[in-house]
């Protein structure tokens, strides 16, 4: 480089220093640490957790705090000992768990619980028909919470993988939980479910052709028993037999059909989900009356009000009635029955939201950046964002979009 050129370089850098100087401005992280409780639950009927040691370990790993009450992993055979080991903190007092920014929890929050949170927390838990679930809603509004049922959450494509989880599971354990109680042992009539060599098969009747009459029919199938499967939606049919590839009848809920399966039927699986907020009852009494009166209901329906006239909801621990001499079975949590492999499965969900929302910088913005989360939301800060069950309730609706829009 000459002389020349380089005089004028050196002018250039010197005349440049007179301006400002612009600097690179710091990327700010949007993680934010999150205060995560989870109480026990209050049902002795409850025996899934919402989060494993694993997951605890992974979450306080990332510099979140997780405070669990003492024994809440115990009826799913995860101890205090091993959540202690993978970082959370451990208290006896729910009333303490209860103060936390983010409280996780399986089953809807009771009145006492919800008394217990601070203003303008966030819960995340299940929401189900319950005689007062109107009251503990108006509860949450004056709370100011941000109520976020899990069955809502969508995935990025639209899916509902909690509720398909959970009906995978629930599929899987419905129809040996049925054989049992045809066994003679359990007060039934005393036959095996399915086909044995020499012996007409038994009858299994589904009601609804999402994920858990799909696990049901394979296994009915596999033990041999002759399946039907009614749905209201021929779609849903189709993609059902697809997926078996199995000799299955399938029909829309055309009632002098259903009535003769019904007559014909040794188990019946009620796995309708509600359509708008509103679960319309399929089996009426009378055709419950015309069953065999050895025949088994399983409503799996239950937590949304049930697609049997004759259903009501039962236990665990008395999962059991008989109403016109058909026996049913009315259990709203049938995947309490394994729990660990439940608590399994939701940690495998929960998981990645709570990293999503610590990423998002909190709550408000995980909504406000991800419709498949808003979908969850039924309350926000006072007001109902959930139209169906403001509706049932007569409780004030907020456009959860207008909410956000008018934050952001």
């Amino acid at each position: 480089m000459n002389k020349h050129l380089m005089g004028s370089v050196s002018a250039l850098v010197e005349e440049s220093k007179l301006y400002p100087q612009e600097k690179l401005a710091a990327i700010r992280s949007t993680n934010q640490s999150l205060n995560i409780g989870i109480p026990k639950e209050n049902s002795k009927y409850e025996n899934r957790v919402p989060l494993t040691p694993k997951a605890v370990g992974a979450l306080t790993s990332q510099g979140h705090r997780v405070l669990m009450e003492a024994g809440t992993g115990d009826t799913a055979n995860f101890f205090d000992k091993e959540y202690t080991d993978a970082g959370a903190n451990i208290t006896t007092s729910a009333n303490e768990v209860f103060k936390s920014d983010l409280i996780l929890k399986v089953e809807f929050p009771t009145k006492e619980e919800i008394e217990m949170m601070s203003m303008g927390k966030t819960i995340i838990s299940t929401i189900h028909a319950d005689k007062d679930l109107g009251q503990r809603l108006s509860m949450l509004n004056d709370k100011k919470a941000t109520a976020i049922g899990y069955e809502f959450i969508e995935d990025q494509i639209g899916g509902l993988p909690i509720v398909r989880a959970m009906s995978e599971i629930v599929g899987a354990v419905v129809i040996p939980t049925a054989a049992e109680y045809l066994t003679a042992t359990q007060g039934g009539i005393g036959v095996i479910l399915g086909g044995i060599t020499g012996v007409p098969p038994t009858n299994v009747v589904i009601l609804g052709a999402g994920t858990v009459a799909e696990y049901a029919a394979r296994t009915s199938l596999g033990l041999g028993a002759t399946v039907k499967v009614f749905d209201r939606h021929l779609y849903k049919l189709h993609r059902l037999k697809q997926i078996l590839s199995s000799p299955v009848f399938t029909s829309t809920i055309d009632q002098v059909a259903l009535k003769k399966a019904l007559m014909e039927a040794d188990v019946v699986i009620g796995a309708v989900r509600a359509d708008k907020g509103v679960l319309k009852k399929i089996v009426s009494e009378d055709m419950v009356k015309a069953m065999k009166s050895s025949a088994v209901v399983m409503d799996v329906s239950i937590d949304e009000g049930g697609c049997f006239e004759t259903s009501r909801p039962t236990n665990l621990k008395n999962p059991v009635f008989e109403k016109f001499g058909v026996r049913h079975y009315c259990v709203p949590n049938i995947a309490s029955k394994v729990p660990r492999t439940s608590t399994k499965v939701l940690s495998n969900i929960f998981t990645p939201i709570l990293n999503n929302i610590a990423h998002s910088g909190g709550v408000d913005q995980m909504i406000f950046e991800n419709k498949w989360f808003m979908k969850g939301v039924y309350t926000y800060k006072g007001y109902m964002t959930n139209y169906h069950l403001s509706q049932k309730f007569k409780l004030r609706f907020k456009d959860l979009n207008l909410l956000m829009a008018a934050r952001f």
